[in-house]
């Protein structure tokens, strides 16, 4: 029985210590993606030729068939550390108690567009997350309908993801669940300027966004090692799924559903991921 439980802790030990040191810089060129990257409005990519890629959500160049329609995708398809996934609530092995993560955003002009697959808010410098000692600025958000995570199983009206970058290139997301209820005093301003279709960046220098008061005051998540869930799907990014959902009026969900919606890529294989969650 000793010797169970010493190997018991070796086994603990070596998997907290692989999780810290799984590489965060994203590969395959992950600075650049539209859901989760620097640019804004680049809603197709390059394949080795040069020329571009167009990918959807569904059909014959949707998610099912992602990773063959450029090399430069193929981790869509081979990838073993892939998101969205499905977060088992209850079902986690290692747990954290406080949040773990400190937010420093600021208010800034509202910066908007529709690239075509998602409206997505662009951040002026300035924003940051700071997690076990790394700071991440904070790039930009944007919205899925329906969420792309599920938790046990359950897939919630809509998904924001707050999308932050540290000085080495690696990518940390924040995904937030939003679900019908109360609408959404935070983004009230944004929503009135919510382009219907695709639409290059326009700034609203009279109006402004505080990504900060968008978050859920319950700061507990799950985090695990994933990827982006849009071409070219690069894995290494750090993502932490808040436990606590916000709310969105019925009509400010089915605003965004008419102008992008559905654009969310099916939950992906946990595989031997380990996944850590709240405590509590």
């Amino acid at each position: 029985m000793i010797k169970l439980d010493y190997f018991a802790v070796l086994i603990a030990i070596a998997a907290i210590v692989a999780l810290s040191l799984w590489p965060l810089k994203s590969h395959g060129g992950g600075e650049h993606e539209e859901d989760h990257g620097v640019g804004a409005g680049q809603e197709e990519h390059g394949d080795a030729g040069g020329h571009a890629v167009h990918w959807t959500y569904a059909g014959a160049e949707g998610p099912d068939h992602w990773g063959g329609l450029s090399p430069d995708f193929e981790a869509c398809s081979s990838g073993r550390m892939q998101s969205p996934i499905d977060i088992a609530s209850a079902a986690t092995g290692l747990t954290v108690g406080a949040p773990g993560y400190d937010i420093a955003y600021q208010d800034v002009p509202l910066s908007i567009l529709h690239n075509g697959h998602t409206v997505q808010m662009n951040y002026a410098p300035g924003s940051s997350m700071s997690i076990e000692g790394q700071q991440y600025d904070l790039l930009q958000f944007h919205f899925h309908a329906p969420s792309e995570h599920t938790v046990d199983g359950k897939a919630f009206p809509m998904e924001v993801h707050f999308v932050h970058k540290d000085s080495h290139g690696g990518l940390a997301v924040i995904g937030v669940m939003i679900e019908e209820g109360a609408a959404n005093a935070a983004l009230a301003d944004a929503w009135t300027h919510l382009p219907g279709h695709e639409a290059g960046e326009t700034t609203i220098a009279d109006v402004s966004i505080d990504a900060g008061a968008i978050l859920p005051p319950d700061g507990r998540y799950h985090h695990y090692k994933g990827s982006l869930t849009t071409p070219p799907c690069s894995e290494g990014v750090r993502w932490f799924v808040l436990s606590q959902p916000i709310s969105m009026s019925a009509a400010q969900i089915e605003k965004f559903e008419a102008a992008a919606a559905p654009n969310a890529r099916p939950v992906q294989p946990l595989n031997s991921r380990l996944m850590i969650g709240p405590a509590g």
